[in-house]
């Protein structure tokens, strides 16, 4: 029996493995779409002028979706290229607001030499053949109207495409479009790796640091973190204080044992940032962490504040595994059901903690500790 195509998930590995060229498909996709209305739209226009007036000539639109076209795979490709730039070197401790404006501007400059470019060449080459006429070329007093009606156009656009690149960025690579397509509307069952990683020695860096500063210390640790996510197909479910709740796909969580070789790397992207973080802080970043796998179910929940949320014995199971780490003295425990799933590796140290009676839970459940040695 086929299995049944899985959008979101092809979404998020492809975004994994190749970041950057799927950000920039997918904004060479959005502004193909803009341009092409766009087109549209215009060419009705000319049509409906054309009838209204009794001219002879009427626009073709085959020659204006060529224009289209080639202008939304420009513009895409340098907004796309230019975006992540920015985001990756700049922005990522900009507010929302100031984020979309400054792209805006970025990307109307871009646009301005784009629509040269258009005006001088593109123009040239497709419109007299699109009103049938090869010696028809743009006046400068028509050109200054055609330049500010696609100026005003591609200003709105870039708002409404830039809130959405910053919606698609708060629910991850492939789940906006099953949402606006309404698939968690009822909930839905899936089986997931969950992590519950939480700050060690949360009270004593609060108290050491005052809570300014460790609220900074914990959104630059957090800001870490996202940077070790798509090597290793993690996404990050929740935020919730100094803890974070990571979940992987199955197949994704098991591949090469992402769901495991992540917590150490996020340990080595602390230990490569060691210098900023003594110098501001004092301190290095160590979290522990849980790890379990089992069924839930992910439903669309809120009005005034919508999320995707997962509910199911699997996320309750993961919190308290993370909670008997300092029991132990462990960074990484992990239930044996899940560890069973990941299998061995030379490089995978793991001891066996024994049959645990956890927190609020009826039956006992094995639990195992896991060190990664490079």
């Amino acid at each position: 029996m086929s299995q049944k195509f899985d959008y979101t998930a092809v979404a998020q590995r492809f975004a994994a493995r190749h970041p950057v060229l799927a950000y920039v498909m997918t904004q060479i996709f959005f502004w193909i779409i803009a341009n092409v209305l766009l087109g549209i739209i215009m060419h009705l226009q000319s049509l409906s002028i054309t009838e209204t007036a009794n001219l002879p000539a009427s626009s073709r639109l085959l020659p204006i979706i060529m224009i289209a076209i080639i202008v939304g795979v420009l513009y895409g490709l340098s907004f796309g290229l230019t975006d992540y730039y920015f985001d990756k070197n700049i922005f990522r401790k900009k507010p929302l607001g100031k984020i979309i404006l400054f792209k805006t501007i970025i990307s109307l400059a871009v646009l301005i030499l784009l629509l040269m470019f258009t005006r001088y060449i593109l123009l040239y080459i497709f419109i007299p053949y699109s009103v049938g006429n090869p010696k028809f070329f743009l006046s400068q007093i028509s050109w200054r109207y055609l330049f500010n009606t696609m100026l005003i156009y591609y200003f709105v656009m870039t708002i409404i495409i830039n809130f959405i690149n910053q919606v698609n960025k708060k629910y991850g690579p492939g789940v906006l479009v099953p949402l606006l397509l309404g698939k968690y509307r009822t909930p839905q069952e899936e089986e997931r790796i969950f992590m519950f990683m939480d700050m060690k020695s949360s009270t004593f860096l609060a108290e050491s640091l005052g809570h300014l500063q460790y609220s900074s210390f914990i959104r630059d640790s957090f800001m870490d973190i996202n940077q070790v996510l798509s090597p290793f197909n993690a996404e990050v479910y929740q935020y919730v204080g100094d803890e974070i709740v990571l979940t992987w796909k199955v197949n994704d969580g098991l591949n090469m044992f992402s769901c495991v070789r992540f917590f150490f790397a996020c340990e080595k992207q602390f230990s490569r940032r060691a210098d900023y973080y003594t110098k501001l802080y004092g301190f290095l970043p160590e979290f522990k962490a849980g790890l379990h796998m089992g069924k839930v179910s992910a439903v669309e929940i809120g009005e005034i504040k919508r999320d995707i949320a997962y509910h199911g014995d699997t996320l309750n199971t993961a919190a308290r595994i993370q909670h008997v780490c300092n029991d132990y003295n462990k960074k990484l425990l992990v239930s044996e059901y899940l560890l069973e799933k990941i299998g061995s590796n030379k490089k995978m140290k793991t001891e066996a903690l024994g049959m645990m009676q956890l927190k609020g839970k009826t039956t006992k459940i094995g639990i195992a500790s896991i060190d990664w040695v490079e």
